[in-house]
């Protein structure tokens, strides 16, 4: 059975290959104990996984070559003399004795980080501590900004109240000194003629409201009637031009005149009304005219 290498010893531990080879590579080869605590030191690190770029053969656990041991003398020279093969039960207790080892290079990164942790912990306490001061002195300051202003607005307030009292005290006095001696002379004092009462706004006579429609509604005799909407410009004539064009056959068959009537006050339009406008007639904004047939006389 062979003896384990070093790099052999790292694998068996549970170590990468391309770990273990890059660890002893970087310790030069100073024993399992230096590879290893290297190992612990970066196992972390992002780049603990990238191979080296040249490897020497005699770090990484094989035997080196006559050139690499620097003389002639071969294989068969001291250097490349065989070394002591380990029994099955050697082999166990050099894997034991690296195990522990192992375990206790662990233990002991375990316990370095602990006391990390906990003295980031305390720094972070204490940081705590001094912003939770700083705050509450902070809040103390602002507290007694506060207090003085409302002292400071307090006391404008009574010296504004107190400005305004002597005020009122001086205007009495120059009253009193002003018609203090027209007291005893007049019994009353000096009333003032009124004044004409201005008119009440509600008095005024209501604006005339101005309409450019005007609604008709015609009563024929039949008792039927005729709804047109005209403009209040419009003459007379135009509203009996629409009756006889929508009138009934009972006056005729729509050849007779028509004559229009008002039904209160009443009235009956002549030929000169027809050439008024319906907003001078008074028919405006509505109105009801009746229809009657025109007498020939």
């Amino acid at each position: 059975m062979a003896e384990l290498t070093a790099l052999e010893s790292l694998i068996e531990m549970g170590f990468p290959r391309g770990r273990a080879e890059k660890a002893l590579a970087l310790t030069g080869n100073q024993g399992i104990e230096a590879a290893m605590d290297w190992l612990m030191e970066h196992e972390d690190d992002p780049d603990v996984d990238e191979p080296l770029a040249n490897p020497l053969g005699h770090i990484l656990g094989r035997e080196p070559t006559p050139t690499e041991q620097g003389g002639p003398e071969g294989p068969g020279s001291a250097v490349g003399e065989s070394k002591p093969i380990l029994t099955e039960e050697e082999r166990q207790e050099q894997t034991k004795r690296m195990l522990e080892l192992v375990a206790q290079k662990q233990r002991e990164r375990e316990e370095r980080e602990e006391r990390e942790a906990l003295e980031r912990e305390r720094q972070r306490r204490r940081q705590g501590q001094e912003l939770s001061a700083a705050r509450q002195r902070l809040q103390e300051d602002e507290m007694r900004r506060a207090a003085e202003e409302r002292r400071r607005e307090k006391a404008e307030e009574l010296a504004a109240r107190q400005r305004v009292r002597e005020k009122i005290e001086r205007d009495k006095a120059e009253r009193a000194k002003k018609y203090g001696g027209h007291m005893g002379s007049q019994s009353c004092p000096p009333t003032t003629e009124p004044g004409p009462v201005p008119s009440s706004p509600s008095k005024e006579p209501p604006t005339k409201r101005e309409y450019d429609q005007c609604r008709i509604q015609v009563r024929l005799p039949d008792g039927s009637s005729l709804t047109q909407t005209f403009r209040a410009r419009e003459q007379l004539a135009a509203v009996r031009l629409y009756v006889e064009l929508h009138r009934g056959e009972e006056l005729g068959g729509g050849q007779d005149p028509v004559q229009l009537l008002s039904g209160f006050p009443r009235r009956a339009f002549s030929e000169a009304d027809m050439e008024r406008p319906l907003q001078e007639l008074g028919l405006v904004p509505s109105a009801v005219l009746i229809v009657a047939k025109k007498c020939p006389g």
